[in-house]
């Protein structure tokens, strides 16, 4: 698995099929961003089977029938969107164009599953919603800071077991490594395609609020960005942090930046810290810094009982993906509630929005 840039992270666990083979089709469509790899390894080890492929580049087709031998190449995108045996249509297309073509999927009778962030406007999110209302179908979204960690996935469970009692604060830190600017897409500098950071990365750490905190409503305190290191990419936001309260008097704060220093064993030291009534949780997701051993899924649980540190790896798996093809064949929403997905969505783009923007020196000009 790459570790070096976030934009490749692609974990693969062990198969835990929920289904046999062809009893769920997905289709990949849009591979602009790395993370599809990730979204198709956690889908095959649950049961799914690929199907087709499609982009518009045909070197980005052949790199994936290479790690997927067998999908196959559609001769466009319609080919695989009105497939009678694809249930789902799985993409990570330009940011600014992963709405439209999960309205286009659900038009065609396929649930949706779309790289984080879903959206780059309100106004995506809103048709969005109708679209779901009208067909029914699913618009789900790989929010895989939580969903594809395993420590992540052990904190829930610890929560659920009362190991901290009642969560009142979750505290998150997402650096990520920037990399050569080469290495990045044309798209990836424009803030219309990709966002802001807050709508961006900062998305993982809104959901996973939501999802330790146990809130269905809350609101943003305040929100700041900044240009502090790539003023020759001005449309770029290389540090936003941000507040949230929820309905129920819990509170989250959390920091996003490309400020990953070279030295760094892995992309990004992203860190969960969970404060509850009885004790907190420490979450050191990816590495565990100057130590020898290499990895992450850290997990250090402090409560009345005493310290603990825990090496998830291999511990819970990644149930997400399991739990979401059933929901997509049962209907039933287990994975993740769709109201869920859409409020981080809608968070993470009143955070940007809102913004205050502290680069120093001159306007930036956005």
């Amino acid at each position: 698995m790459q570790t070096k840039d976030g934009m490749n992270y692609a974990p693969q666990g062990k198969p835990a099929p929920v289904v046999k083979p062809g009893e769920f089709v997905f289709s990949a469509v849009g591979l602009e961003h790395g993370h599809i790899y990730g979204m198709a390894n956690g889908l095959i080890e649950a049961g799914g089977t690929v199907k087709y492929v499609w982009d518009r580049d045909p070197a980005k087709m052949a790199a994936f029938i290479k790690a997927y031998p067998q999908a196959k190449p559609a001769r466009c995108e319609e080919e695989a969107l009105e497939d009678r045996d694809t249930h789902m249509i799985a993409g990570a297309a330009v940011t600014s164009e992963r709405c439209a073509l999960g309205l286009r999927a659900m038009d065609a009778g396929k649930d949706y599953f779309t790289d984080k962030a879903p959206f780059t406007t309100l106004a995506q999110l809103e048709s969005a919603r109708e679209k779901v209302k009208e067909t029914g179908r699913k618009y789900m979204v790989y929010y895989s800071e939580r969903l594809h960690v395993e420590g992540a996935v052990l904190a829930g469970y610890l929560i659920d077991q009362g190991e901290i009692g009642r969560v009142i604060s979750v505290s998150g830190f997402g650096p990520h490594r920037i990399g050569a600017p080469s290495s990045r897409p044309d798209w990836f500098w424009v803030r219309e395609k990709y966002g802001g950071i807050l709508c961006d990365i900062g998305s993982h750490q809104i959901e996973q609020y939501l999802y330790y905190a146990g809130e269905t409503e809350a609101h943003v305190a305040y929100s700041r960005v900044g240009n502090y290191g790539h003023r020759d990419h001005p449309q770029l936001d290389d540090f936003g942090d941000c507040a949230i309260t929820g309905e129920k008097g819990t509170t989250n704060y959390f920091r996003v930046d490309w400020f990953t220093p070279d030295g760094l064993r892995t992309w990004g030291d992203g860190r969960t810290l969970i404060l509850g009534t009885e004790g907190y949780i420490e979450q050191r997701k990816y590495i565990d810094v100057a130590q020898q051993k290499e990895g992450g899924n850290h997990i250090y649980l402090v409560n009345g009982r005493g310290e603990r540190h825990i090496d998830a790896t291999g511990v819970t798996g990644y149930p997400f993906f399991g739990q979401l093809i059933l929901d997509c064949l049962n209907r039933t929403e287990n994975a993740m509630t769709q109201a869920h997905a859409f409020k981080a969505a809608q968070l993470c783009l009143e955070a940007q929005a809102k913004a205050v923007d502290m680069t120093p020196g001159p306007d930036r000009g956005l």
